[in-house]
């Protein structure tokens, strides 16, 4: 849901497009030299929550998005997104302004937006990179049997050319909102290094090369070094970044999934730096509560993580087949203790939703209007799965018109989730919803088509993109590699006609209305339950200077900024 707070109809584009360009604080305008003061070597340990099956910024793999954090140590892409969601140029010397050479709009509808690349850029292994690394990764993006072509903004290009070494021309097919912030949504790949291996049309073993995980060649702050697979990937500094230097030379990424060792490492200082998803909020509390007495790191509480459950649709994976009647779908809402999840999980500190948007927007009246709040309520659950037809047992839970025991699954991510999970699952049973707790461990949270033909219910979060993802084209399927975050599988034609229509105008008005629309056709069909924006954690030592916590839910959800951290004295 990428700048939607920013199109409220009192903001134009031109104002929004202006603070755009405005180079973030503490950045530089170019490269720096070699002999750029840098602090004495000593390594920076930063703890993720798992290892991620790709380091490409736009990977050919579908996994957790939970796994995200550590990317932009790897890569640089034309614009970067910052905590506030607000995006800066990267690579690029500018922003693409509307209605300037920069930005064309024809009167068909068709764009065309030109980016004059920094000078002196190179990949991590000293070759240069050029327009044509762009034009390449559109190429590989674009391939049918990979499995992106359908996602933004892929999907609405219509060519990428190379003007000259430092000049990339993309060509829309239509008018394309967020072409001044594609972000991570589009990366140049270095075609030196991929060309034979794309050419030979083996989409498998391509996907698979070991390029992605432990020979990754990308743009970031950081290089790849030391990779020891399920336990820590070390990383050095890259001399040649487009922002400059890093500070710090060296860092180690510790994949951790247990948040009792991840807390420890912290409270012992073994770590410096805790990213998103690991730590919930009870060991954000107790690591703020050690830390205050001597003021020894930032604990940071941010409710921007959307959390909702799905529900698998695909008839021949759905159980119980209950689930494909939106009348039990519908019960089903009024089951879940949010509430109570929200005070259990995040000590009240989560924001209570019943839809995609974020409660504090300013446009937010407007989806109001369109949905209805199926708060929790048993008693209401009850009568609705009475109305639909199932009878209470003696042992109080509902039985199917057969008498068969109605069960469900409630699956979860682990970790801190569980937690959560518990409170909803004796929620869905004190409400006569025979629900059996569930959770996914490390390897299924990389497997993506595991993930999406669970059967039941699958609770998990969504960061900046909460449109996107229930549109028919994110379905994951095995032409695309199973990569979409539409694991439910719900789907519907209007949906997807706003959808397109969201992303083909650029009148604030008119998109929110856009929103509002498929806010409601999600809603009456009950296609997921929303619940709450949870409190992220993210903590930092006071050994280090520099780190910041996004503040908004629709930034990524990664690390920023790496570059210009530095050791505190």
């Amino acid at each position: 849901m990428r700048k939607i707070a920013a199109l409220v109809p009192a903001i134009s584009i031109a104002v929004l497009l202006a603070n755009c360009a405005a180079p973030p604080s503490g950045r530089t305008s170019g490269q720096t030299t070699d002999q750029t003061p840098v602090s004495p070597q000593r390594t920076l340990v930063i703890i993720a929550r798992g290892e991620p099956p790709s380091l490409a910024a736009k990977p050919l793999v579908g996994y957790s998005g939970s796994l995200n954090p550590p990317l932009r140590l790897f890569n640089a892409t034309l614009d970067e997104l910052d905590e506030n969601d607000v995006s800066h140029p990267y690579l690029e010397q500018e922003l693409p302004r509307l209605n300037t050479d920069s930005w064309r709009v024809a009167p068909d509808g068709t764009m065309e937006t030109t980016h004059i690349l920094r000078p002196n850029l190179t990949w991590h292994d000293g070759q240069v990179l050029t327009a044509d690394d762009f034009v390449f990764g559109w190429q590989v993006f674009a391939t049918p049997e990979l499995g992106a072509g359908g996602t933004k903004p892929i999907k609405q290009m219509a060519e990428v050319v190379a003007k000259d070494p430092r000049t990339v021309v993309i060509r829309w097919r239509q008018p394309f909102p967020e072409a001044d912030q594609l972000d991570t949504s589009f990366q140049p790949l270095p075609r030196h290094l991929l060309q034979r291996s794309y050419d030979q049309g083996d989409w498998s073993a391509f996907v698979n090369d070991s390029f992605w995980t432990t020979d990754y060649i990308g743009l970031g702050p950081y290089k790849v070094g030391t990779w020891e697979a399920g336990d820590y990937l070390e990383a050095d500094a890259f001399a040649g970044h487009a922002l400059g230097r890093p500070k710090i030379d060296r860092v180690k990424l510790e994949f951790v999934s247990d948040s009792n060792t991840a807390l420890a490492k912290m409270l012992s200082g073994e770590a410096q730096y805790v990213a998103d998803y690991v730590l919930g909020h009870q060991d954000g509390a107790t690591l703020d509560e050690q830390w205050a007495g001597d003021n020894a790191g930032t604990v940071v509480f941010a409710p921007v993580l959307f959390r909702f459950t799905q529900i698998q649709l695909r008839p021949e994976y759905a159980d119980p087949k209950a689930v494909l009647d939106v009348r039990f779908r519908r019960a089903l809402a009024h089951a879940f203790d949010t509430p109570g999840a929200v005070e259990a999980f995040t000590g009240s500190k989560g924001l209570i939703t019943y839809s995609l948007s974020w409660p504090k927007a300013d446009y937010y009246p407007e989806i109001q209007k369109a949905i209805t709040e199926r708060k929790y309520d048993p008693r209401r659950a009850q009568q609705l799965l009475e109305e639909f037809g199932l009878e209470r047992g003696a042992d109080g839970f509902y039985a199917g018109s057969n008498g068969e025991p109605l069960q469900i699954d409630l699956w979860n991510t682990g970790g801190t989730f569980e937690r959560e999970n518990r409170v909803f699952a004796d929620s869905l049973r004190k409400a006569g919803i025979d629900a059996n707790p569930r959770t996914l461990g490390p390897a299924r949270l990389r497997d993506e088509k595991a993930r999406a033909l669970i059967g039941g219910l699958f609770t998990g979060g969504l960061g900046s993109d909460r449109l996107t993802p229930f549109t028919s084209n994110s379905i994951p399927r095995p032409e695309n590699h199973w990569t979409g975050t539409n694991r439910g599988g719900w789907s519907n034609p209007d949906y997807d006609r706003f959808w397109q229509a969201w992303n083909t105008t650029l009148a604030p008005s008119e998109r929110i209305q856009d929103i509002a629309q498929m806010e409601h056709i999600l809603n009456a069909d009950v296609g997921i339950i929303p619940h709450y924006f949870t409190d992220v954690v993210t903590a930092w030592s006071s050994q280090l200077k520099g780190p910041v916590a996004r503040t908004s839910p629709d930034a990524p959800a990664e690390i920023y900024r790496i570059e210009t951290w530095e050791w505190g004295s």
